[in-house]
């Protein structure tokens, strides 16, 4: 039997596009902790707002924050991960991984411990570069670190608390353009040219060479370590959200709030969901792992 494990993107996804609510999911969620089936939290969300959905979702497992930038790993989960002191000495070097990866411990909001896999660049790094290309181009671009929480709470329906969280950035810098979008490939392809990356979920997003995927890559190999063969469902909605879906077995696809699908992601294997947000998660689901 195949250890089955479940990656899922955040908003717009498993919680509703406005309210941020999974309530309606709950019957999904009740099923997967039955048959005790990790499930990953995989966002543009920061360590510190996924955090606070770990706990209203009585989630103990990895989780992934920033478009890969930071993978947590709750210390001790893995049985086959050998600690010396402060750092994680992983079995052997994961394949095309190099020679190891870069891990230590930190400590959550709570006070857990985690196992940090850090795939991204610094955030101070990617906010240097920011604004100057912002200042080169003269181009009206405005980033989460350019705006209050009061600002990005009224932006995203976000309560001011959560506002703060999402501002507690460690690994990428989401923004928008503040006269449209007239000059967005311009400025995107600047960032190729610096030697960054960008991604569109909600927001357009400055980051280093990291995305879900890899980071959904490495998580694969650990289960694998753990449990021989596995099987993986991936969740998603958003462009931000195709290396993802691309590294599961069975991608599915939620359509955004009017219906639609993002049209860039295009996979022979995918499965669309019917509704939007967590009743389409809730659906789908269901649906993959309902039966025994």
């Amino acid at each position: 039997m195949s250890k089955l494990v479940i990656f899922t993107d955040l908003d717009g996804t498993l919680l509703h596009p406005k309210t941020y609510s999974f309530e309606a999911a709950m019957p999904a969620l009740t099923l997967i902790k039955e048959k005790e089936i990790p499930l990953i939290l995989c966002s543009s969300k920061t360590r510190a707002e996924i955090e606070v959905y770990r706990r209203r979702l009585d989630n103990s497992h990895p989780f992934i924050s920033e478009n890969g930038g930071g993978l947590f790993e709750p210390a001790g989960y893995f049985s086959t991960h050998q600690k010396r002191g402060q750092t994680t000495i992983f079995p052997s070097p994961l394949k095309g991984e190099g020679q190891g990866l870069p891990s230590n411990v930190s400590i959550g909001g709570e006070g857990e411990k985690y196992e940090t896999i850090i795939l991204g660049k610094h955030y101070n790094e990617i906010r240097r570069v920011f604004i100057k290309l912002r200042e080169e181009m003269n181009v009206p671009v405005k980033g989460f670190g350019d705006m209050s929480a009061k600002e990005i709470a009224a932006l995203t329906g976000l309560a001011l608390t959560e506002a703060k969280l999402a501002k507690e950035r460690e690994f990428n810098e989401p923004f928008l353009f503040e006269e449209g979008e007239r000059r967005i490939q311009e400025f995107l392809k600047a960032i190729e040219v610096a030697g960054f990356h960008w991604t569109q979920g909600r927001f357009y997003h400055i980051l280093g060479d990291n995305d879900k995927g890899k980071a959904v890559k490495i998580l694969k190999e650990f289960y694998k370590r753990d449990y021989g063969r596995i099987k993986t469902i991936g969740i998603g909605d958003s462009f931000n959200d195709l290396p993802l879906l691309k590294e599961v077995d069975y991608p599915v696809l939620i359509p955004k709030e009017d219906g639609s699908y993002e049209p860039r992601i295009k996979l022979r294997n995918i499965r669309k969901a019917n509704k939007t947000g967590p009743e389409g998660w809730n659906e789908v689901v269901v649906e993959l792992i309902g039966t025994p």
